[in-house]
């Protein structure tokens, strides 16, 4: 019955109306959703009443409420954050793809980057508040060695303790994707690079960097897109002092003012999309570059 089941997939798959049906049925779950909230956000709110009349005064209060800073103050630490995971994430994942002979280490260290999602981000978020505190760990550590007079005040409360409380959710969504880009390089391609004379930073630049790249841009956008979006982690570590849009998203919300939520969403969506479509040109680029190279040295 499977066998039969997946003949018939395979058949269907070749028909031209099974994919005009996927691409109907998902835009009409994904982008039409979407679609919507941009026109929404030409909406505006008087006396906590909806005005259906298009306008664009609640893009401009996006300006001069002082959204469009706290709108780039998340764009900033979205991707300070991204650049941080990749720059841990690519020699972790090198290491575990190729490195890591020991098939049961390399079972243990995928098991351990699956137990985040497992987790509820709160209690894993507010465990940071007693490590940092004033009264926390750090502090308490290094006032009993004398390498400071007084606890130090912004590990917590502060855009550190937000981008430090933020690295590990979002480490295995960056690392998991250029681990299964990496495995799948072919180690006789690694090995053909190093018989041509080739340097192990040559290798890794030439023929490493340029294969992973699917797998990089796989986790800038896993990445990025949380990121921006993120407000446990500013909210329990920032103490209301690191204001991100997740927040104005919120208080716009409760105040009932829904065409600014949907003007910040559509801002945050826009952002991203742009972002990703610099990273997709920055990918096709090096590739090319790269078979330009090849094709110089042939």
């Amino acid at each position: 019955m499977p066998k039969k089941i997946w003949n018939w997939f395979v058949l269907a798959s070749g028909n031209v109306w099974v994919i005009r049906t996927f691409v109907l049925f998902w835009s009409l779950i994904v982008l039409l959703p979407l679609m919507l909230l941009l026109i929404f956000s030409f909406f505006e709110t008087k006396s906590f009443v909806t005005i259906y009349k298009p306008s664009l005064n609640t893009w401009v209060s996006l300006f001069d409420s002082g959204r469009f800073e706290v709108a780039l103050r998340t764009l900033r630490v979205a991707l300070t954050i991204t650049m941080i995971e990749l720059l841990i994430a690519f020699p972790f994942a090198l290491w575990l793809a190729k490195g890591c002979k020991s098939r049961t280490a390399k079972a243990i260290f995928l098991a351990l980057l699956t137990i985040p999602f497992f987790l509820d981000i709160s209690s894993r978020t507010i465990v940071w508040r007693a490590i940092l505190g004033q009264n926390g760990l750090i502090n308490t550590v290094l006032l009993e060695t004398g390498l400071i007079s007084k606890p130090v005040e912004w590990l917590l409360y502060s855009e550190f303790s937000v981008h430090f409380g933020m690295i590990a959710p979002h480490f295995p969504t960056m690392v998991l994707p250029i681990y299964l880009a990496i495995s799948l390089i072919d180690d006789d391609l690694i090995k053909a690079s190093e018989d041509l004379g080739a340097s192990p930073l040559q290798t890794l630049s030439r023929v490493i960097i340029p294969l992973s790249m699917p797998g990089v841009l796989a986790g800038t956008v896993f990445t990025l897109g949380p990121a921006l979006a993120a407000w446990i982690e500013p909210g329990m570590l920032g103490g209301g002092f690191v204001n991100l849009l997740s927040h104005s998203i919120e208080s716009a919300y409760t105040a009932l003012r829904y065409p600014v939520v949907a003007a910040l969403s559509a801002f945050t969506i826009v952002v991203l999309a742009l972002l990703l479509s610099a990273v997709l040109v920055l990918t096709r680029r090096t590739a090319s570059m790269e078979g330009l190279f090849r094709r110089m040295h042939q």
